[in-house]
């Protein structure tokens, strides 16, 4: 979802411009993404990668 076309109740200005409180808050709110900042593709990668890991050293423990 995008702030572009969103109205401010409080302001009735566009939200993506900012000019009230109420507006700067809500348009960082629907900006942060991810956990982190990270975006939820690298988060997954990251994930896959973890578990690649741990299977490597499951295995390599059990020779």
């Amino acid at each position: 979802m995008s702030c572009q076309h969103l109205v401010c109740a409080q302001c009735a200005h566009p939200v993506i411009e900012g000019r009230c409180p109420l507006c700067r808050a809500n348009r960082e709110r629907m900006h942060n993404h991810g956990f982190a900042g990270l975006s939820p593709a690298l988060i997954v990668f990251l994930l896959v990668v973890l578990l690649f890991v741990a299977l490597v050293l499951k295995h390599l423990s059990g020779l």
